[in-house]
């Protein structure tokens, strides 16, 4: 399962949003550095495709997909040269696929620091920068010198040379435009800023109105290299801990609909490549994860390893389809169900039955 990274400065909410997308208890506190060491679990992931199709099969049970979530070690300026628990958050934010980073918003004057999420996501992304370019450096030479012998390396000291280029001038890989192709020969290397980034600004619930100004500024200044979603981490923390009913009633008595806790595991789901595909029954209703663009044969797979080693043809629908049929029969017998092969590449939302042969 890959796993998304919650990066931010101290106080900056991000346990908070650990706690509120795991269901966790991970310990919160009104001072600096009360993760000290990098904690996980995985984030179920609200899907009302999958909620629509169990009511539809009526399925004694339910099975959702999820992302494992990671909260690192808290980051303070001077990090990449080992202030504060910089070595800490630089070996935990080395082990995740994806980074979501927590900005604070809100006003509060018992927590300490500062308000300013652009400023923030300035410190962050320096602090990042800084200790890639270090990595960089302390390894071009070597690939260099390697690459005079074995002339395979040229393209990979190249990327390097890119890379080198970029970071000295303060800029992340991530908003750069150095090639997937060059980046994946960077890959060894394990940079901090190589990786896809999601950006949750923590809003305090008096914000809420003026949410969309703030995430503005966020979007604008990340100009199109990363999503970013306001959330008051506190009010939907609260919320999480309700039941369905009462969870629902206060998002929307606050005009939240479903809440942005729903919206913010979707956008890290999709961040890290993943989709879903369902299965449904009156036994089950499932979401099954797989890669973006894999073929019908491997998200077979994900169920079993049989069905991908005999498999013959899936028989797929879209979920919105089934539904609107009213069950796998109907939409059968109004032709609704397609017959696809080997080739296919499921798409996100499809329901799907496999035949096979062992």
């Amino acid at each position: 399962m890959e796993r998304l990274g919650l990066v931010g400065l101290p106080n900056a909410g991000k346990t908070s949003l650990f706690n509120a997308l795991t269901g966790g208890s991970a310990l919160v506190a009104a001072h600096p550095f009360t993760t000290t060491e990098s904690v996980q679990a995985v984030a179920p992931l609200p899907d009302r495709r999958l909620d629509a199709l169990a009511v539809m099969s009526a399925s004694r049970k339910v099975v959702r997909a999820g992302v494992e979530v990671v909260d690192i070690a808290g980051l303070v300026a001077g990090s990449s040269t080992g202030e504060g628990l910089g070595n800490r958050f630089l070996a935990g934010i080395r082990e995740v696929d994806a980074l979501c980073l927590v900005l604070r918003a809100f006003e509060d004057p018992a927590v300490a620091g500062d308000p300013d999420p652009v400023g923030s996501l300035g410190t962050l992304e320096l602090e990042l920068v800084l200790a890639d370019l270090a990595t960089v450096e302390s390894q071009l030479d070597k690939r260099r010198k390697a690459a005079r012998a074995d002339k395979r390396l040229a393209g990979e000291v190249a990327a390097m040379e890119s890379a080198l280029q970029v970071l000295s001038a303060g800029t992340p890989l991530y908003r750069s435009d150095v090639g997937a192709e060059q980046r994946e020969l960077l890959g060894g290397l394990f940079l901090l800023t190589d990786k896809p980034v999601l950006v949750v600004v923590n809003l305090g619930e008096d914000q809420l109105d003026g949410a969309g100004a703030i995430v503005k500024a966020l979007a604008d200044e990340l100009d199109g290299h990363g999503e970013v979603l306001g959330v008051s981490v506190q009010l939907e923390a609260e919320a999480a801990q309700l039941g369905p009913d009462e969870r629902v009633e206060l998002l929307e008595g606050l005009g939240l609909g479903e809440g942005a806790l729903a919206r913010v595991a979707r956008a890290s789901y999709h961040l890290l490549g993943r989709r879903v595909f369902f299965t449904t029954g009156d036994k089950e209703s499932r979401a099954w994860s797989f890669r973006a663009g894999a073929s019908a044969p491997e998200c077979a797979g994900v169920i079993h390893s049989d069905l991908q080693r005999g498999f013959i043809r899936a028989e797929v629908v879209h979920w919105d389809e089934l539904v609107d049929a009213g069950s796998w029969q109907a939409a059968k017998a109004a032709g609704r169900i397609r017959l696809e092969g080997k080739d296919y590449q499921l798409a996100d939302g499809d329901v799907v039955e496999i035949r096979f042969n062992v």
